[in-house]
């Protein structure tokens, strides 16, 4: 896989708060390398279902958004790629604290992408995984 970089964490700051849909989460850029991004998602009563957890949908919109970056990483920020399928195992629930959700490209192909994604809590406890294709989409 290559190690050069398309985008600069500037850049993915920028889609992240450019993007209506991410920004109601209030995700954070934590850390990215080439084929690979981690969000922050602070902890906010928005994203609470009954119970007191948080919902799994949230965790399914971090892993889609975590790995829509993690393609920019290598393929730039204005290739257009969107989400084709994406299977989620909830292994454990969080109870109001922060998330991080790190994705990564298995492979990057010429039409489809395929990647996975996992979400933990700070103590580093495994809550979802999720395996995710993506498709490129012509302009």
């Amino acid at each position: 896989m290559s190690t050069e970089l398309a985008v600069t964490a500037e850049e993915l700051r920028q889609v992240l708060a450019a993007s209506a849909f991410a920004r109601i989460y209030n995700f954070k850029l934590h850390s990215f390398a080439s084929g690979e991004c981690t969000l922050e998602m602070p902890f906010q009563e928005a994203i609470e279902r009954p119970g007191g957890i948080v919902s799994g949908s949230v965790f399914m919109t971090a892993a889609d958004v975590a790995m829509w970056l993690a393609i920019m990483t290598r393929l730039g920020k204005d290739t257009l790629t969107v989400t084709a399928e994406m299977k989620t195992a909830f292994l454990s629930s969080a109870r109001q604290e922060d998330v991080h959700c790190t994705a990564k490209i298995l492979k990057l192909g010429k039409s489809l992408i395929y990647g996975v994604a996992e979400c933990h809590n700070t103590s580093g406890k495994l809550l979802t995984h999720h395996t995710i294709t993506y498709v490129r989409v012509e302009r």
